[in-house]
């Protein structure tokens, strides 16, 4: 199975791309501090009373998701032919 994208304009993909990338990126730090809270503390509470904050880092969670499985398909399952 390919995904491909024939007509897409070299400056959407790149849009696309650096989004993808960038939500990723955040996710790993994320997780950095997490853990690094949880290796000094023993334990990890987060609370966000901010809904529009926590709105946002639900939709980069789905488009780190969905970015990574886009690329996963791609290179993992194209590379195997």
């Amino acid at each position: 199975m390919t995904i491909t994208l024939p007509n897409v304009h070299p400056k959407l993909r790149l849009l696309i791309h650096g989004l993808g990338l960038s939500s990723l990126g955040s996710a790993l730090f994320l997780q950095t501090t997490v853990f690094t809270s949880i290796l000094q503390n023993g334990y990890f509470r987060g609370i966000e009373q901010n809904h529009f904050i926590l709105n946002s880092e639900i939709a980069l969670t789905g488009v780190a998701i969905a970015y990574f499985g886009y690329m996963f398909t791609r290179f993992i399952f194209n590379s195997s032919r």
